[in-house]
């Protein structure tokens, strides 16, 4: 039950957005100030009680989004931005909007599969506290190296999800990649690490990004030694274009025989599939290539992006993509309405159940 406070901050809420009703006004009604009137409506955004959505009448948004949903099955969210914006406000616009998503879609007795990673860390940083119970947290790809632990950067990450919802946090402390595949064999026998995994497949949402191989901000795990040169050698004769959870995979979105992955930390996209929801976070031109391949592998449920990133994606897209040919014959038939999660199909930078 909610208490005093809390009833005057929807209270507030409801008069302001539903009633159009002024504060000075609203301030009579609940015997108090227009300045306490006015920090309970920002308490109200702050808790996610009010989402507000801007649809700019000339964004290219809502096309995009659809497009993207017909081509892959996927609900897609497009993120307008400014045809002028640079990498991080593109990036930190996306973040604002996954952030907001998430919230009103993990709640209590849930859990929340998180990969580490630059895009994941922009998330965080905009997340508001919503309490839950019985829930938690589970890191989903190891994050030590040969020169580091991982583990500041890695656990910062993981624990601040935690933080935002009361949730608890599971580590995963194993490197990101092993030197040989006998020693992931062995450590995946240990119960410390099972553990971890049985709750990586238990997750109800898993949350990701695509890494880039190339480009002006190259991904964590390209940037940060996590490879040497031998295997970034090898991933390059392997016509790798970059990863999703520290799984790398081709442009066709292939993955099953690359060698490094038999080292790799990270769920495959199989291995993900289990996972009911799976959103992938994508801003940046260099992930353009990499989130085509992810979307080839059919990793993604629902994708949030930045206007420019779609819409360089759907120029990069081949034809039998675009009109949904590789995916209708996987499946044997045509497309099904709602696509292959069952979901709404998404155009524009909206909220649940803003379906267009």
């Amino acid at each position: 039950m909610a208490n005093d406070g809390e009833q005057d901050v929807l209270r507030a809420a409801a008069m302001y957005y539903l009633q159009d009703m002024k504060m000075e006004v609203i301030a009579r009604h609940l015997h108090t100030s227009r300045s306490t009137v006015s920090r309970l409506i920002k308490r109200a955004r702050a808790m996610g009680l009010v989402e507000i959505s801007l649809r700019p009448a000339s964004s290219r948004a809502p096309g995009l989004g659809r497009s993207i949903s017909q081509a892959f099955g996927i609900s897609s969210y497009v993120v307008p931005v400014p045809d002028s914006a640079g990498h991080l406000e593109r990036l930190d616009q996306v973040a604002i909007t996954t952030a907001k998503l998430l919230a009103s879609w993990f709640d209590s007795d849930m859990i929340l599969g998180i990969a580490w990673g630059t895009t994941l860390a922009a998330v965080s940083r905009h997340l508001a506290h919503k309490p839950t119970r019985g829930s938690a947290v589970v890191q989903l790809n190891g994050a030590a190296n040969y020169r580091t632990s991982g583990i500041e950067y890695a656990s910062d990450l993981i624990s601040s999800f935690g933080s935002a919802f009361d949730a608890a946090v599971n580590h995963f402390p194993v490197p990101a990649f092993f030197d040989f595949p006998d020693t992931k064999a062995a450590m995946w026998r240990e119960r410390s690490v099972r553990r971890v995994l049985d709750e990586q497949r238990r997750a109800d949402i898993a949350l990701f990004s695509v890494g880039a191989v190339a480009g002006a901000v190259p991904s964590h795990v390209y940037a940060a030694g996590y490879l040497d040169d031998d295997d970034v050698r090898t991933l390059h004769a392997e016509g790798v274009v970059g990863d999703v959870c520290t799984v790398f995979l081709r442009a066709d979105g292939s993955y099953e025989d690359i060698a490094l992955n038999s080292r790799a930390t990270g769920p495959t996209p199989a291995e993900l599939h289990r996972v009911p929801r799976r959103i992938c976070v994508v801003a940046g031109d260099n992930k353009v290539v990499p989130l085509l391949a992810a979307l080839r592998s059919g990793v993604v449920t629902d994708l949030v992006v930045d206007e420019l990133t779609a819409s360089r994606l759907l120029s990069a897209m081949p034809a039998r993509d675009a009109a949904g040919g590789r995916l209708t014959r996987a499946l044997g038939g045509a497309l099904p309405v709602g696509g292959l999660a069952g979901g709404a199909v998404r155009g524009r930078l909206g909220w649940p159940g803003d379906v267009q």
